[in-house]
């Protein structure tokens, strides 16, 4: 069902999303695609090269690198495991249509696969929504749809920038949330990241042990 869902909102992006370009092909290559381009390229070396201290950091768009990396991944993880989790589940039926092995492939892609997803999960994307100093204990906008206008500043420069110039810059501007909503969402987001660090030492144990 997610993935049809996103599916769905890829189609809606490239034929019918005015705000992302006036064609398909400015909505699909433009700054508000998730398709990867060239800058992004450029924008991870220049990441390499910051961490090791040889050039300044690299400025972004809209998306960086590893939000179209970590939205694509997902996409493709939900079809593989949609797909072979299908295979797996009525067997009998399976081995109607393709031959023995194709379960044994299909336990192997759906068991890699969420091996893979986890480990993504508990590196690259609690890392960028947790452990940056600037966003701990996480990045609220998941729940209340909103960023500070520094952060806006600071994270999306180029963006940010593109918004002056076309005096669109207010358009997305809005209040900030009640105390109350804001305490819940970092009530939930700080114990879901509790419960993922929880898992992660539980996994690890039973690797061990």
């Amino acid at each position: 069902m997610e993935f049809l869902i996103v599916l769905g909102y890829c189609i809606h992006f490239a034929f019918f999303n005015k705000r992302a370009g006036n064609n398909w092909k400015e909505r699909l290559f433009g700054p508000y695609s998730l398709l990867p381009r060239r800058k992004d390229w450029d924008d991870f070396v220049a990441m390499v090269k910051w961490f090791v201290d040889q050039g300044p950091p690299p400025k972004f768009d809209h998306w960086t690198y590893w939000e179209k990396f970590d939205f694509l991944a997902v996409f493709w993880g939900m079809a593989a495991i949609g797909i072979t989790g299908i295979l797996m589940w009525w067997p009998h039926i399976t081995t109607k249509f393709f031959p023995g092995w194709v379960i044994n492939i299909a336990c192997i892609v759906h068991s890699e696969e969420a091996l893979l997803a986890v480990g993504f999960i508990f590196t690259i994307h609690f890392f960028n929504t947790h452990f940056v100093p600037t966003k701990w204990p996480m990045n609220y906008s998941i729940f209340t749809g909103r960023i500070y206008k520094r952060e806006f500043l600071e994270d999306r420069p180029i963006e940010f920038e593109r918004l002056q110039k076309t005096g669109e810059l207010e358009k997305p501007k809005t209040g900030f949330p009640n105390i109350l909503a804001n305490f819940f969402s970092g009530a939930i987001g700080l114990s879901a990241l509790i419960i993922g660090l929880l898992t992660v030492i539980l996994i690890i144990w039973a690797f061990i042990g």
